[in-house]
């Protein structure tokens, strides 16, 4: 799909990201708010126990990649962290778990509603790992 057909796409657009620590993912989440500062909402699934872990997981790992100096540069830091603080939810999660782990029915209800795409990057690092179905 060219860039000028996706721009249109996603504006107004909520989206569900898992693995959002990952290569991959990050690399996603810069480009949607390069390109569609616009989009309503991001929510990113982190493993993590609660929202305050998942909030500094996301600082930590994905805010502080060198990947995001261009969107820095481009739009100041002051101004990608009121982009960040209105569209971008890290969630704790763990997509192994039962309805993602996410324990807050009235949460998961709200996203349920409100998403319009899913991005599925999560992974396991552990090679011996089983298939588990849900």
């Amino acid at each position: 799909m060219e860039l000028s057909k996706i721009e249109p796409f996603l504006e107004g657009k909520t989206i569900l990201i898992t693995g959002a620590t990952g290569f991959l993912a990050k690399l996603v989440v810069e480009k949607i708010l390069r390109v569609q500062p616009n989009v309503k909402r991001l929510f990113l699934l982190l493993r993590a126990s609660d929202t305050k872990s998942a909030r500094k997981r996301f600082n930590d790992e994905i805010m502080q990649a060198e990947l995001f100096n261009v969107l820095r540069e481009k739009i100041g830091a002051n101004n990608l962290n009121s982009l960040v603080e209105e569209k971008v939810f890290p969630i704790a999660g763990d997509i192994s778990i039962e309805d993602f782990g996410i324990e807050n029915p009235e949460m998961k209800d709200d996203m349920l509603k409100e998403i319009d795409i899913i991005i599925h990057s999560a992974a396991t690092t552990r090679f011996d790992e089983r298939y588990i179905f849900i």
